[in-house]
């Protein structure tokens, strides 16, 4: 136990006051009253959209899906992770289970490497994959990633008319669900709002559903400006939880249908320095502390969520040796963990992962380890704890006796929270979750929001629809629709259609004298993607996976440069590798991802030190930074001391045109004066003038991040040789 050690109350969900005659549940269940609310919301003719911002486990899912459950109501979900999508398939198949629907609905999911497999198995092209699979679904299980290539025509070929795919899909499905949808930033809310004007004025009676218990204000607001009916279903502003005290209370809200949704915690705080190794020191020195918990309570189980894929996999097998002797399991959960890994992780006594599993996939632990960087992260990771009282592995039933976690924060956090004049919160002192949130959420870091993307850069996406609905193969089908999505897109984002057809022919003009050639538009490109081309992505083969088929994934430039020690590879290496491991194995092999691959290279380890290293420019920055704008760049290349593979990396490097932003002024004050998120991809950069310099005077940002950055530079101003914040 720290210095620093409180204890939260249990939380319990209100139920539902009454339940419509027509909704049969299965014996033994009910519903809470925001489930009922978002039942009765879905079926309003007058709401539009509806965002339900219960608490983390409390059962949001049930009344996406409920309708569906009940009549032939069609739904498709879209969720950030495959991970995620995984486990939501699972509940659902659960669900139908226990309902036994006369139409039982059949369930479909579909990420990126599933449609290419099925694709090249079936001998289609991806748009008929596509058009069959949805086909066979009442229920749609995805990402917005899909979602949002199938509306930009991503998916079409050359005289394919443009709603070809989207204009069936949008009409067979009555529900369009978004899961989890507060750990995206402003382009994928843009891109969000645009699908859904794009829907909304091509077809009638179509549903939204938001589910996060982080409300978007900015999202319900825009959606408002565009004339959406939306309603909000948030139990905390109606009162609808509640924290008691005692035992006696906890028996007494049961007996009146109350649902207990989180247990009592013992929440520690652990003070740290914020430096880059201080959370992977302090777990392996208080290694032993952490197997006394499971020693102490026999059948415990817990998860360790970091904030680095290499701490994650540095520390696994550090702990895989200290707890194999006691018969304990560890697994690995983090973005460049194979799929085999990451489903043995989830039986484990001990999982170590990163962001990959603290969105909203459903975890039985009563231990828990967590760092966070900002509000947001530390609430959803806390989130993971608390949610069921044991666990059933091989038969046999396991109960929790206690839960208790340990945030790993940064020392002033903690300053702030318990030695302020007056403190927060006391040590020792009991708090309900909603008091709790709101400090964590008023003093830890806030990190900027990017408000200003929606306008300068969310209607490119609306002018690139906006034109495609013009096209000759449906102008007259779509002629009413076209001009009505127009006027509520320049309502939403504050612009004018026309203007931003007329920076997009500058941009075009730009590309033209730099490339010489006559097609193409980088930047265009990038503001109309989901999440941005990833133009330093690289091919991986993974030596230190264990299973073959798992072994080929991507990673980006900057990360391998600071953690992985590696062996250059060529691309007709590499892919040869993959198609005798796929034929060896009888196992298919998504390839399509490595199709635009940087480079490719040999994963033999990970680092026990970052190394350093900086971007070079061949040219003069001074010129490009005081452009203040999003430009396209050539000769852009790495300096790394020491690294005797980064020539190759940069012959290739070198000759990329590169969507980017460049600031005059050092990563971590740019960092820091624009409280930008933990894992924003923004680098340090010189010239030939400041090569030799000891800490690179430049930074860039690339691809989205590049747009997410112009948003934020007009508040840099310049008085001579000073900077400051407007």
């Amino acid at each position: 136990m720290s210095d620093y050690c409180i204890t939260l109350k249990p939380v319990y969900s209100c139920p539902a006051l009454e339940v419509p005659k027509d909704v049969k549940l299965p014996k033994g269940w009910s519903l809470s009253w925001h489930q009922a609310a978002t039942l009765e919301a879905i079926r309003d003719s007058n709401i539009d959209v509806i965002f339900n911002t219960a608490m983390t486990n409390d059962g949001k899912s049930l009344p996406a899906y409920l309708e569906t459950l009940l009549t032939d109501f069609c739904a498709v979900g879209l969720y950030p992770t495959n991970e995620l999508a995984r486990d939501q398939e699972n509940q659902i198949k659960g669900y139908i289970d226990k309902f036994q629907p006369d139409n039982k609905p059949r369930v479909v999911r579909l990420s990126g490497q599933e449609l290419e497999i099925y694709a090249e198995n079936e001998g289609l092209k991806k748009a008929a994959a596509i058009g069959t699979r949805t086909g066979q679904a009442e229920i749609l299980l995805t990402n917005p990633d899909i979602f949002h290539y199938l509306h930009r025509g991503a998916y079409l070929t050359h005289g394919d008319s443009p709603d070809k795919l989207w204009n069936r899909i949008d009409k067979n499905f009555d529900l369009f669900i978004f899961d989890e949808f507060h750990v995206f930033q402003a382009p994928q809310i843009a891109s969000a709002i645009n699908t859904m004007l794009l829907i909304n004025n091509t077809n009638r009676h179509k549903k939204f559903l938001f589910l996060s218990a982080t409300p978007n204000q900015q999202l319900l607001e825009r959606l408002k400006l565009a004339g959406f009916r939306c309603k909000e279903i948030n139990p905390v502003d109606q009162s609808k939880y509640r924290f008691p005290d005692s035992a006696d209370e906890c028996s007494q809200l049961k007996t009146q249908g109350w649902r207990q949704v989180s247990r009592e915690i013992t929440l520690n705080f652990i003070s740290l320095e914020p430096t880059a190794k201080a959370s992977e020191t302090w777990l392996k020195d208080n290694s032993d502390r952490i197997l006394t918990q499971f020693q102490k309570h026999p059948g415990s189980r817990g998860a360790i969520i970091l904030n680095s894929i290499a701490a994650v996999k540095r520390l696994t097998p550090f702990f895989r040796e200290i707890w194999k002797p006691y018969g304990l399991v560890v697994g690995e959960n983090t973005g460049l963990s194979g799929k085999e890994e990451k489903e043995r992780s989830l039986q484990a006594d001990l999982i170590l992962g990163t962001s990959t599993i603290d969105v909203g996939v459903d975890f039985k632990i009563n231990f828990l380890i967590f760092e966070s960087a900002d509000a947001g992260s530390f609430i959803q990771r806390l989130g993971r704890l608390g949610r069921h009282d044991g666990y059933e592995q091989n038969g046999q039933k396991t109960a929790f006796e206690t839960f208790t976690a340990y945030a790993l924060v940064p020392n002033f956090l903690v300053e702030k929270l318990f030695l302020g004049n007056p403190p927060t919160l006391e040590p020792t002192g009991i708090y309900d979750r909603c008091f709790f949130h709101n400090q964590i959420r008023e003093n830890y870091r806030r990190i900027n929001d990017f408000a200003g993307y929606y306008s300068r850069w969310g209607a490119v996406q609306s002018m690139r629809l906006c034109w495609e609905l013009g096209n000759k193969t449906i102008k007259q089908q779509y002629e009413g629709s076209q001009k009505a999505f127009q006027a509520a897109c320049e309502r939403v984002f504050n612009t004018n259609l026309k203007q931003v057809f007329g920076r997009t022919q500058a941009w075009a003009r730009e590309w033209q004298q730099l490339s010489g050639k006559n097609k193409g538009n980088p930047i265009v490109e990038d503001a109309s993607s989901f999440r941005g081309s990833s133009p330093l992505q690289c091919g991986i083969y993974d030596l230190t996976e264990s299973n073959e088929a798992d072994r080929f994934k991507t990673y980006d430039l900057p990360g391998i440069l600071s953690n992985l020690e590696i062996e250059v590879m060529t691309k007709e290496e590499f892919m040869r590798s993959l198609l005798q491991t796929s034929q060896r194995l009888e196992e298919p092999i998504a390839k399509g991802q490595f199709k635009h691959c940087l480079a490719f290279m040999k994963l033999r380890a990970y680092r026990e030190e970052r190394l350093n290293w900086r971007f070079t420019y061949s040219g003069k920055l001074e010129h490009v930074a005081d452009a203040w704008k999003v430009q396209v760049l050539t000769g852009i290349e790495v300096w790394q001391p020491g690294s005797y593979w980064i020539g190759e990396i940069n012959q290739q490097l070198k000759k990329q045109a590169l969507v980017c932003y460049v600031i005059p002024r050092p990563v971590a004050e740019v960092r820091s004066r624009l409280r930008l998120p933990m894992h924003f991809a923004i680098y340090p950069i010189s010239d030939q003038y400041s090569f030799h310099d000891p800490t690179a005077p430049y930074s860039i940002a690339f691809s989205q991040s590049a747009l997410l950055l112009d948003t934020l530079a007009y508040s840099f101003k310049s008085q001579g040789d000073e900077i400051w914040i407007a």
